[in-house]
């Protein structure tokens, strides 16, 4: 088991998937540990590094209290992390694919160190503070009830339809809160505190935009929000799907990916980012 080390001395786990081809990173959702990529992972890395990382309080990671003393964990402490496992791995520049709240995470990373960051791929995910366009209180109550199994079945019910959910209840059982209850609000509260009003017109990374059409826990609306922020963004919604497009749309999801970053290698750098940097 591989880890890095963080800047608070936290142990961050990661794994790295693939022999060839650009880094990929990706960056799970909240409370999710790496599991959630189960196969998208190695539908990646049959082009690209792929590194797997668990976000402090979750699998093979350590679970520190926050720092100063704060009611939880930040988006920004989750980018640290992230840089420090790149830093371990030797990779000055990746391509990021934030899922969720780990997409909040690549939004941060991308606008802090866009030095270090390729292309970016949010999926499922929001901007937050007045910006984002919100759940319904369904299902924010799910969400908070995710430790119970009538809240796993709700949360389940989110991220898929229930025939396909039920068809593929492995999947279902990676996207269920990997981590404890503490953890868990630890995390939402990094979610919940996100506010990337402020970031997104700094973002400089040639970006793609992932959502299920029919997503409820974070509303589609977001896509185009995020969307009309980021200089040049793209948009590519999933008619259908719910939170989980990226196991329910495959392979589609997996292929605008791939094309994607295809057409945007690490050797074309983004405006104001040195080409001399390698991946």
């Amino acid at each position: 088991m591989s880890h890095a080390i963080a800047a608070d001395s936290a142990r961050i786990h990661y794994t790295a998937l693939g022999s060839g081809g650009d880094p990929l990173l990706l960056l799970s959702g909240q409370s999710l540990d790496h599991r959630m990529w189960a196969g998208v992972d190695t539908a990646l890395a049959r082009r690209h590094r792929v590194i797997l990382l668990d976000a402090r309080g979750t699998g093979g990671s350590d679970t520190p209290e926050p720092p100063d003393g704060a009611a939880g964990y930040t988006t920004r402490l989750f980018a640290d992390d992230a840089l420090a496992v790149l830093d371990a791995l030797g990779i000055g520049r990746a391509h990021v694919y934030g899922f969720s709240m780990g997409g909040r995470v690549a939004q941060v990373l991308a606008a802090m160190a866009p030095e270090r960051v390729g292309a970016l791929v949010l999926g499922s995910t929001g901007p937050g503070g007045t910006l984002e366009a919100a759940r319904p209180p369904e299902a924010t109550r799910a969400l908070r009830r995710a430790a119970s199994p009538e809240g796993r079945d709700a949360v389940a019910d989110l991220f898929f339809t229930p025939a396909w959910g039920g068809a593929h209840p492995g999947i279902v059982a990676s996207i269920l809160p990997a981590n404890t209850r503490h953890a868990q609000r630890l995390h939402y509260a990094a979610s919940s505190g996100h506010d990337a009003e402020g970031l997104l017109g700094a973002i400089r990374a040639p970006t793609l935009v992932l959502h299920g059409g029919d997503d409820l826990l974070t509303p589609a609306a977001n896509a185009g929000i995020l969307a009309d922020r980021i200089p040049g963004a793209r948009v590519h919604i999933f008619p259908g799907a719910r939170h989980g497009y990226l196991h329910e749309a495959r392979p589609e999801a997996d292929g605008a990916v791939l094309d994607f970053l295809a057409a945007h290698p690490l050797a074309a750098a983004p405006p104001g980012v040195p080409e001399a940097l390698s991946p």
